[in-house]
């Protein structure tokens, strides 16, 4: 049961979110990213500056998660949000190269749209005390270019049918989300005033679903807690929850707050998208939205995005009870 004097931790205040301005890449490995980094950053401050979160998008619910045709697979992480900017009427993705080895081929004028792949790679180096080669795991980061399905010619996709699902469906969807979270955190209803969770007795508190405009502003808010209840040390371990400070953190601290809200965003955000909740009535506000442009153009966060979304990912995976993909690929 959750302690009165225990101070909530993790509530919505991301209009807060500021870190210092100071800070820049430490390694080769940053400097190197950072073209990639950089893109995937400016394509999601651009969306931020007309006034809309990637994460907060409908397009997930109502055209479904991207996939790659070819291979069959869902995209991953970042390249969820990256392909849902541009707001195809199809899920499907392929290559240039892929489109071509189907028999098709791109239309002509047409631009594809950035993904990235990253995971890590063994690269042998020498143990100096011993003269013994041992393997040092290090990450990459590469960008590639896919197209949709719209804009290919000579390959037959799938009929896109996008049925609507009544309120009671996504009710229904969203409470088997919620209960089939494996080892989950101990969820209260009405016991608070704000949504929050607390790591320290590893609760979520929610106010009663009267407080909230719609079912679907509930259980998106309810699954922000959970994302966060992920990082608990008994689940992913995740350093930007078992760090933190919690809501009143301030300057360095500050920063992996800032960074574990993006995580709980987008992690709510995938998980809305397996529920079909399209729109949760959340406007974005004019503070929300300053609060992650002023995050986000700081240049020694560059990284946060693609870090931040494949966080959100590994904790949707524990949540949904999925097996985390190894890397994240075009194809």
């Amino acid at each position: 049961m959750t302690s009165a004097s225990e101070p909530p931790v993790f509530c919505p205040d991301h209009s807060r979110a500021r870190v210092p301005r100071s800070l820049e890449p430490q390694t080769k490995k940053d400097i190197m990213n950072q073209d990639i980094y950089t893109r995937v950053t400016e394509l999601v401050i651009s969306q931020l500056e007309k006034g809309v979160a990637p994460w907060r998008s409908p397009y997930l619910a109502s055209a479904g998660l991207p996939r790659n045709f070819s291979s069959g697979k869902c995209y991953q992480g970042i390249n969820i949000f990256l392909l849902g900017l541009a707001r195809f009427p199809s899920p499907y993705f392929l290559t240039f190269l892929q489109a071509k080895e189907l028999g098709g081929h791109v239309k002509k004028g047409e631009h594809g749209q950035l993904v990235v792949k990253y995971g890590t790679y063994s690269k042998d180096k020498e143990d100096a005390p011993s003269g013994e080669e041992t393997a040092e795991k290090r990450r990459f980061l590469k960008g590639y270019t896919v197209f949709n399905a719209s804009q290919i010619e000579g390959v037959e996709f799938p009929e896109i049918k996008h049925p609507e699902r009544t309120t009671t469906e996504i009710i229904d969807g969203a409470e088997a989300i919620i209960r089939g979270m494996p080892a989950p955190p101990t969820i209260s209803e009405g016991t608070s005033a704000v949504p929050c969770y607390r790591k320290h007795s590893d609760t979520v508190a929610m106010p009663s679903r009267g407080a909230f405009s719609s079912d679907q502003e509930f259980y998106q808010t309810t699954f922000h807690e959970l994302v966060h209840s992920t990082g608990h040390m008994s689940r992913l371990n995740r350093r930007t929850l078992v760090e933190n400070e919690g809501i009143g953190a301030m300057g360095e601290a500050r920063k992996i707050y800032s960074e574990e809200e993006l995580v709980a965003e987008m992690g709510a955000a995938f998980l809305a998208a397996h529920a079909g909740i399209a729109d949760d009535g959340h406007e974005n506000s004019a503070s929300y939205l300053q609060g992650w442009l002023s995050v986000l153009k700081v240049t020694s966060n560059r990284s946060w995005l693609v870090r931040a979304a494949g966080e959100a990912q590994k904790a949707v995976n524990y949540i949904l009870g999925t097996v985390p993909a190894t890397d994240e690929s075009p194809a």
